[in-house]
């Protein structure tokens, strides 16, 4: 039987266009959801809108830059002038650039990780609790963190790890913050999923599997339907009295 645990909601994704974030966005509109979905790129939020339009679902597409204030408050202000609200927020627009020893890290590098990745969240949080909270039932909010940073650690990662322990951080800053205003927040943190940035340099997804039944304890990378089923649990009514918790999706990498 198909769940309808979202009919009648407004879900927001960012980072939406492709991977885990358009995994996200059709899993919500799956269980009911009208769904807002911004990036960068308009191209591939056309292509997400289309998956969850031919599901038979509702879809807008905002094309924002998560790192300025202004687009993301229009991202938020575009779901609730085409819905009426936002009861569900996932952030997970998010970059990774590394590789490279710390040393050896481009300070660019390092700013485009700390910009999108921190403070791109910082600023949809601020955007999306402040309409969350002037509505009856609140909302929820799920961000997207990593094993990599308070829970691993791997050569080449320091400033990407850097950045999602932030976000695991926040996440429970803010859900102290904002749990009395209604607004319940939580993360999730998924290890090596079945996307192009769990690829090693040179290795293809034939590679990986190979490589993944050896090195993680289920013997296989992480599905982005398995992602998303985690994020979709800490979003709805199920997980009403769980608040700011950080839960890992890594086939047990970090168990």
């Amino acid at each position: 039987m198909t769940s309808t645990r979202f009919t009648g909601r407004t879900a927001l994704v960012t980072g939406a266009g492709s991977g885990i974030g358009r995994a996200i966005a059709v899993a919500f509109a799956s269980e009911g959801a009208q769904v807002v979905v911004a990036g960068r790129r308009r191209e591939p939020l056309d292509e997400t809108m289309a998956l969850i339009e031919e599901a038979g679902g509702k879809a807008l597409a905002v094309t924002a830059d998560v790192t300025a204030a202004d687009e993301i408050q229009a991202v938020v202000d575009a779901a609730v002038d085409r819905f009426g609200t936002l009861d569900v927020a996932v952030n997970n627009a998010g970059v990774f650039r590394g590789g490279a020893p710390l040393a050896e890290l481009s300070q660019t590098a390092w700013r485009e990780q700390l910009d999108i990745n921190v403070t791109g969240v910082f600023l949809a949080l601020q955007a999306e609790i402040q309409q969350m909270r002037t509505q009856p039932n609140g909302g929820a909010i799920v961000n997207i963190a990593s094993i990599f940073g308070v829970h691993a650690r791997h050569p080449g990662t320091a400033a990407y790890a850097a950045s999602k322990a932030a976000i695991s951080v926040l996440t429970r800053g803010a859900a102290l913050d904002h749990i009395r205003d209604g607004v319940r927040i939580n993360a999730v943190s998924p290890g090596a999923v079945d996307t192009p940035m769990s690829l090693l340099p040179g290795e293809t997804e034939s590679d990986r599997a190979d490589r993944a039944r050896t090195t993680l304890p289920l013997g296989r990378v992480s599905t982005t339907h398995e992602v998303a089923a985690a994020v979709l649990y800490l979003a709805s009514d199920d997980a009403t009295s769980v608040v700011g918790t950080d839960l890992v999706v890594d086939s047990g990498a970090t168990a």
